[in-house]
């Protein structure tokens, strides 16, 4: 299984994370699933079929379904934030669009889910390993959502959520849950700046915008650690979000909880919690700031995904593969998840 996330602005002439990627997908693609953890369209998921930046937002999918679906590899793929029309009112609708495209661009190779703006789970059952996917924005979106009384999703509401992730983790088989938003970050998400983002705050705006802006730059990151985005681990809906995942892993741990999100790609491990994944930098220099937190077994910038391996007898490995400007991927980091 690959695991790519926040992958929504690939390079028009030539993106080297899917040119590694592809080539990994071509080693065994019988036995390979591709995920993708959200964030597949930027910056505003898939537009209205009139909209004029319909085609870009075209053209930045199917570069994603397509190296999946070229290499003849079944693939997934689960919603983020800004697939939900970065949090406005028609996101419901942006990502039942973005759902649609893929089944029409990917055919039986490629699936988004949940499906039509549910929040799961979703559950798939592989021989060796039973995926459970989440969309954790629905539990973040501020505007129409499906939810009860008057959605016809299977679970529509946070407890009914919590109630069928213990469920699906409870059947006994080897588990992996992955949603968009992660569980724990050393990166912005998670409240840690660099110096440069207090001092030249509009570069996180645009690259290369350097406008020395000291004082006033602090105030952006310091309203980011008070709460003031439910993007972020510190906010308001965020954190229930998360106490609530937590709760529903305790009897039944997953092998990890993977996510996109932070630009960064992550491992740590708390204690009471499974192993937490975070691989979002899915396009070549994407990458944020990121530092040792609480829990932090590995931790880098650049692009890149992740690899775990998983055999019938129920063995796991992972593999952080890091990525360069050529499309070559190679292991930086390696642990036995079980």
């Amino acid at each position: 299984m690959l695991l790519v996330g926040d992958a929504g602005l690939p390079n028009p002439a030539g993106e080297p994370v899917l040119r590694a990627l592809d080539a990994e997908l071509r080693r065994d693609p019988a036995r390979t699933l591709l995920v993708f953890l959200g964030d597949n369209i930027y910056p505003n998921g898939m537009p209205a079929a009139e909209a004029p930046d319909r085609a870009e937002a075209e053209r930045r999918l199917n570069a994603q379904v397509d190296v999946g679906v070229k290499a003849g590899v079944r693939t997934i793929f689960i919603p983020g934030n800004h697939d939900w029309d970065s949090e406005r009112p028609d996101g419901w609708e942006a990502v039942r669009r973005q759902a649609a495209h893929v089944a029409q661009r990917g055919g039986a190779l490629a699936e988004f889910l949940p499906r039509d703006g549910c929040p799961g789970p979703a559950v798939v059952d592989l021989p060796a390993l039973r995926l459970v996917a989440l969309d954790t924005q629905w539990w973040l979106h501020d505007g129409p959502r499906p939810e009860h009384p008057t959605s016809s999703c299977p679970t529509d509401s946070p407890d009914e959520v919590v109630g069928e992730l213990k469920n699906a983790l409870a059947a006994g088989r080897p588990s992996l849950v992955v949603g968009h938003h992660p569980l724990a970050s050393g990166g912005p998400h998670g409240g840690k700046f660099s110096w440069r983002q207090h001092f030249f705050p509009l570069t996180d705006v645009k690259k290369g915008l350097w406008l020395p802006l000291p004082g006033i730059g602090s105030i952006y990151p310091l309203a980011r650690k008070t709460g003031a985005s439910d993007q972020d681990l510190s906010g308001r809906r965020n954190k229930a979000m998360r106490l609530a995942l937590e709760a529903a892993f305790a009897a039944h741990p997953p092998l990890a909880y993977a996510a996109g999100h932070e630009h960064t790609l992550q491992v740590l491990r708390k204690p009471g919690l499974p192993p937490l994944l975070v691989s979002g930098t899915g396009f070549f220099d994407h990458g944020s700031p990121v530092y040792n937190v609480s829990g932090t077994v590995y931790k880098s910038s650049d692009a890149g995904f992740m690899r775990l391996d998983v055999d019938v007898r129920g063995g796991a490995r992972l593999a952080v593969m890091e990525v360069d400007r050529e499309g070559r991927a190679q292991p930086a980091h390696a642990e036995t998840l079980r």
